[in-house]
Formats: C-alpha cells, sequence, structure tokens
C-alpha cells in the first residue's frame, strides 16, 4: 500500500498512474537494464503521427535520474540507433566508461579543493592576485 500511494503522489519516483496507464494501453516492453530501468515503445513500433517517429520511454527503478541510463539504451533512447540493446549485443566503445549516477546534491557529490564543502584546509592566498576596483 505504501508502494502505491508513493507512486499515487510523486511523480520522481519510478512511474506515475497515468504512465503505468499510457504504458498498459498503448506500451510495448522492450528491455531492461542493468539498472532496473524498463524501456518502452509503441505498441507494434508504431510511428506516432503527431511526432512523426517512434515515441520511446523509460520508467526509472527509483528517483527519475536521466544520468542513470546506460549508454547503448541512451542511444535507442534518443534515435541514433534503430535496435534497442535487448535485441543485440551492445558492445561499449573502448572510451565510454559505464553510466554513473548524478550525484550532485549529494553527500558523495565532487567536492574540488578550496570548498568551503571539504573537509580539507583552503590553501592561503600567495599574493598574486589583485581584485579589480571601479574606476581604477
Amino acid at each position: 500500500m505504501r508502494d502505491f500511494l508513493i507512486h499515487v503522489f510523486t511523480w520522481w519516483n519510478g512511474w506515475t498512474i497515468g504512465t503505468k496507464l499510457w504504458t498498459s494501453r498503448f506500451g510495448e516492453r522492450v528491455g531492461t537494464d542493468e539498472f532496473g530501468n524498463v524501456y518502452y515503445r509503441t505498441r507494434g513500433g508504431k510511428v506516432d503521427p503527431t511526432l512523426g517517429f517512434q515515441r520511446r520511454w523509460v520508467i526509472y527503478n527509483g528517483p527519475a535520474e536521466a544520468s542513470s541510463i546506460p549508454a547503448g539504451w541512451h542511444g535507442w533512447m534518443h534515435h541514433r540507433v534503430d535496435t534497442p540493446p535487448s535485441e543485440q549485443q551492445y558492445v561499449p566503445r573502448p572510451w565510454q566508461l559505464p553510466a554513473q549516477p548524478n550525484l550532485t546534491g549529494t553527500p558523495a557529490a565532487y567536492r574540488p579543493s578550496g570548498s568551503i564543502l571539504k573537509d580539507a584546509q583552503r590553501p592561503a592566498a600567495t599574493g598574486d592576485y589583485d581584485a579589480w576596483t571601479p574606476g581604477g
């Protein structure tokens, strides 16, 4: 019951009632990625007449965070490739890193040196900087 209420009253936790109804009526499951995100397209792969291309969408496993989509699925979602990774063996390029979620706003976020949120001490000023003064 708790999970159902979360889905009813929050849009950022996976599916909403509208998305669930739309998906059950018009959607066709295409596949799942390693994070548990489920990918859909219009049933039968039909082209949407209002858009001029096939609708594709994802129902996230957890918070709706686009950075949690792996590279192969990202290409399919954005119509860069026609065949989803579930129908062919996707091999990432050597320069592609594994997908990582966006950690901004979390305790694991990147903190550069000198940040007031980092534990280390800020380096002392060296005196090699002159502040701008108006008219000067």
